[in-house]
């Protein structure tokens, strides 16, 4: 839809940048992160009040689009028994897991996916690289990421392994119960939510806004930390992860082999242990006496 740029989003008042049409009610005039986080709050239709069962967002062709169906809403005698959309996505409440769900366990993960749950873990943050010709880095504005398919294409392709890292988020295809098709829905939401984020906020702004409109679904520190390695995806000149895993570096070694859980085992690698940029590790120290790990882990 050629027209979305100059089109305001009926809740926020701003130039829609991904459109989101609200079932059955059919309105149209919405982005979709505000919409999304619209229906955080209430099941009901902003314009119309009618309750929205179901939204269908990242159009490419009258029948080629993606849909997202909230949470019902639940009865208020079975309220306090209900697991809501913000606890399913990692919310501050220990049921984030209903109580009959199968544990998760993935199925043989690849060593790129361990090492970066071992980042999340011990709150690892890359090196900072500076954008010149030689390192091919550079900065980025969301209208950068709004005008390039190649740069939002990037960004689908680091967030959707980054979700990953996140068992909460993901479930076994296998599994019959509904919550657990509900997560795995709610992890392609939570991809596209992350792109209208990206389109419309500096996530290296010092005011924090992507912080916050992220740390609902993955907790404050897990969302600081995945919003900093995401900024390095994109300002990096690689377009495969494996060259990026491979040239990240980080303040201290890595470990060679990892557990099922992201923890090392064995001997550390001295890749990506030093850099001319590197951050002193009292720093280091102090952010994780200040950040401990909390029920926002990756599993």
């Amino acid at each position: 839809m050629d027209d979305s740029s100059a089109e305001l989003c009926s809740i926020c008042l701003s130039a829609i940048t991904e459109r989101a049409i609200t079932v059955p009610c059919n309105h149209y005039t919405f982005d979709f992160g505000c919409l999304a986080r619209w229906l955080q709050q209430s099941s009901n239709c902003p314009l119309c009040k009618a309750e929205v069962t179901a939204v269908e967002y990242d159009w490419r062709s009258p029948t080629d689009f993606k849909t997202f169906r909230p949470p019902k809403k639940p009865d208020p005698d079975t309220l306090q028994n209900q697991p809501t959309i913000r606890s399913q996505l990692g919310g501050r409440f220990q049921t984030r897991r209903p109580v009959h769900r199968r544990p998760y366990s993935p199925p043989s993960p690849d060593t790129a996916l361990l090492r970066r749950r071992y980042v999340y873990r011990n709150r690892l943050y890359s090196l900072h690289v500076g954008s010149n010709r030689i390192s091919r880095y550079r900065n980025l504005t969301p209208q950068m990421i709004t005008n390039s398919p190649d740069l939002q294409s990037r960004a689908r392709m680091w967030i959707r392994r980054e979700l990953r890292v996140f068992a909460f988020l993901n479930s076994d295809s296998d599994n019959s119960d509904a919550s657990g098709s509900r997560l795995s829905n709610n992890a392609e939401f939570l991809l596209t939510y992350i792109i209208s984020i990206l389109k419309t906020v500096d996530i290296k702004s010092s005011t924090g806004h992507a912080e916050d409109l992220l740390q609902e679904f993955l907790g404050r520190e897990n969302a600081r930390l995945f919003l900093h390695e995401l900024n390095a995806w994109l300002r990096s000149p690689y377009t495969k992860l494996e060259d990026w895993d491979r040239n990240i570096q980080y303040g201290e070694p890595l470990p060679e082999r990892f557990d099922e859980h992201g923890r090392g085992i064995g001997r550390m690698q001295q890749r990506g242990c030093r850099s001319r940029s590197q951050t002193p590790h009292s720093e280091r120290r102090i952010y994780r006496e200040r950040y401990p790990l909390s029920r926002y882990e990756p599993d």
